[in-house]
């Protein structure tokens, strides 16, 4: 099953899962504005990102997740993107409804098999946790996946495996927590700086020889890099950056369209649209319309 939402209350199989809010899995193949918008929840939310490169705000401050990442959204914290807008990729995630209690800390619900100390230890890590990035993780993809399956298996003990499931994944987020001080992935650290000098100068018709020397690597690696962090092939990354900048560009009205796309780095207007169209399934007079109507 590529893509599905499950939600307590809405879908059945989720019916002997009580704590289990929403689970759910979304591959995205075009840039969707407006659909991924900011709330805030009770509960933790748990994300993991499967392939692509995502740029999320988590109570207000912006955070950038890479395939292998996990975004950690705890109770009441509002959490979305800029615009609403979906990058291309996919990810998996778990809506868990763990409460907070009167001392400000969260606690697994009677659900957990942990003991009441290790509930307690692991509610009050989370609570405190001060990044909600947790970079390399895959280990959470790997469980997400078996919940997954066995939900939708319904073998003999899936209800106490699904169980044990989720309390690892509380167990195996606390003990990466603690071995993680700081990400320590210089690439992301030049990634960033790469991305920042590409938005100055989008116009420039940028080669990947010209981005790999940025970051000081080879075409070959640096093209591996980019498609292990990203997903994508440096000349595609470079293209989201440019749809992505023009999306802001488009809901200013005294820039014209042409404007946009020669300064984004488009060789014309129609191949401007062409791309856009692609991208998030809108011409850019459409994208325009649409969002100075809803203003």
């Amino acid at each position: 099953m590529n893509q599905f939402v499950l939600q307590h209350g809405k879908s059945a199989e989720l019916r002997l899962f009580p704590y289990m809010l929403e689970l759910g899995m979304k591959k995205n193949g075009a840039i969707l504005p407006n659909t991924f918008l900011t709330t805030a929840t009770e509960g933790i939310r748990i994300y993991y990102i499967i392939e692509g490169k995502f740029e999320w705000r988590i109570d207000h401050q912006p955070y950038f997740f890479y395939p292998g990442d996990v975004a950690l959204i705890l109770p009441g914290k509002p959490f979305g993107s800029d615009n609403g807008t979906l990058e291309i990729g996919s990810f998996a995630w778990i809506h868990l409804d763990i409460q907070k209690q009167d001392n400000g800390y969260i606690l697994p619900g009677k659900w957990s098999g942990l003991s009441e100390s290790e509930g307690a230890a692991i509610g009050r890590m989370l609570s405190l946790n001060s990044s909600p990035v947790l970079s390399r993780f895959s280990e959470a993809g790997k469980i997400l996946k078996c919940i997954q399956t066995e939900l939708f298996a319904h073998e003999i003990g899936y209800q106490t495996r699904i169980n044990h499931q989720v309390d690892e994944l509380l167990i195996k987020m606390i003990r990466h927590m603690s071995r993680q001080v700081r990400p320590g992935r210089d690439f992301p650290k030049a990634f960033l700086r790469l991305e920042e000098v590409l938005r100055q100068n989008l116009s420039h018709q940028w080669t990947v020889d010209e981005m790999a020397a940025l970051v000081g690597l080879g075409t070959t690696l640096f093209t591996e890099r980019v498609k292990s962090y990203s997903g994508f092939s440096p000349i595609n990354y470079l293209i989201n950056i440019r749809i992505s900048e023009a999306i802001k560009l488009l809901k200013r009205p005294d820039i014209s369209v042409t404007d946009i796309a020669l300064d984004t780095g488009f060789y014309s207007s129609q191949h401007f649209a062409t791309t856009f169209k692609k991208l998030t399934g809108h011409r850019p007079s459409e994208f325009r319309k649409h969002h100075l109507r809803n203003e």
